[in-house]
């Protein structure tokens, strides 16, 4: 009798913490899911500073990367880099994450289309709409810094920019 009631005790509690615990569980990753995609500042569009390109930086995984999506060009044939590929949607940044020692930057690696060469870079956001990137190799001393812009603007057809 009484291995009766412990039966009924544990399926009871079985019938009840199982469905507690799995809402649990979902919230729970549901919210580390969102405060991962909220730790990334630089999600969106970014103008280049020579204002000739358009990035778009996005979460890959769990790592921030950029693709170059809108290009400054004449003609319909759209730039191609070292190896003979189109430079639309070429995945130039890539791997950043979070550093942990450097409050705000992220560090991860850019590729140099013309050249083939991949460097290491730092990416931050001194203010709103506005995000410092710098390429170097061996230390972020021997590199050099762009001021890219949040981007408003629209592309065209195969990654064209307007005039």
């Amino acid at each position: 009798m009484e291995k009766d009631k412990v039966s009924r005790k544990n399926r009871w509690l079985a019938a009840f913490l199982y469905p507690v615990l799995i809402c649990a569980f979902f919230i729970v990753s549901g919210t580390a899911r969102a405060e991962s995609v909220q730790a990334n500042p630089f999600e969106g569009y970014w103008l280049s500073q020579g204002h000739d390109g358009v990035f778009k930086i996005g979460t890959c995984g769990d790592t921030v990367c950029g693709h170059l999506v809108g290009l400054q060009y004449e003609g319909t044939d759209v730039p191609r880099d070292k190896k003979g590929n189109s430079e639309c949607n070429l995945l130039m940044l890539t791997d950043f994450r979070a550093s942990s020692d450097e409050g705000g930057r992220w560090n991860g690696k850019i590729l140099d289309p013309d050249t083939g060469s991949v460097y290491q870079a730092q990416i931050w956001s001194p203010r709103k709409d506005v995000l410092k990137l710098r390429g170097y190799i061996g230390l972020p001393l021997f590199g050099e810094t762009q001021t890219w812009t949040r981007y408003q603007g629209t592309i065209g057809p195969v990654c064209k920019m307007p005039h």
